[in-house]
């Protein structure tokens, strides 16, 4: 069942411009920089309001805030995260992926960014997000997979060892764009990342 299926269709909206907010004040501050008074302030709902959407407060809300991040990372991906299985996908897939980086007012991948905070404070709450990550995953190795039974990849390559050095390219790609709040070095990884994938065609 939905988490937003007890509401009505006004609390539902309610509730998704709360996490829409929220998630961009932890973007920019980070889990632990963002109280519940600063979501509070920031999105003009009351304690009683926040607690009502939120009954387990900010725990419940970090899970509705990567729900939320993954489905608008996720989203700007298509349609080729869908399919991934052509050379053309491929470079469709990255070309979506600068276009949505680079339209951030925040460099670096929020849901990355969550796990890696989450993990010493809240493992629980980690592994949810990490099964986002892996859900993101998913979609890469399928069309890997999809690829090599057509014969575009040799039929010794991997797609789960393929689909782990793209993401950790595309990671680390983001986590020096962060650092160097530039967009060059996703590109620099993604290009790499699909240099190597041509490498494993026939």
């Amino acid at each position: 069942m939905s988490s937003t299926a007890k509401f009505t269709v006004k609390g539902a909206l309610t509730r998704a411009r709360i996490v829409e907010a929220a998630a961009d004040l932890v973007l920019a501050r980070g889990v632990g920089g963002t109280t519940l008074d600063d979501i509070r302030a920031g999105t003009g709902t009351s304690k009683s309001q926040l607690f009502h959407y939120f009954p387990a407060g900010k725990r419940d809300l970090v899970a509705a805030i990567a729900s939320f991040q993954t489905e608008r990372v996720l989203q700007a991906q298509r349609p080729f995260l869908d399919t991934l299985d052509t050379w053309e996908a491929w470079e469709g897939w990255r070309d979506a992926v600068l276009a949505h980086y680079g339209s951030q007012p925040h460099w670096g991948c929020p849901i990355g960014a969550m796990a890696s905070e989450l993990i010493g404070s809240d493992p629980e709450r980690a592994a949810e997000v990490a099964a986002h990550m892996a859900r993101w995953c998913g979609y890469l190795r399928a069309g890997l997979t999809r690829m090599r039974a057509a014969g575009l990849l040799r039929a010794d390559a991997d797609p789960e060892a393929l689909t782990l050095a793209v993401f950790a390219a595309l990671q680390g790609g983001l986590l020096l764009t962060q650092t160097m709040q530039s967009i060059e070095p996703l590109r620099a990884a993604l290009d790499a990342a699909l240099t190597a994938l041509r490498a494993s065609a026939p």
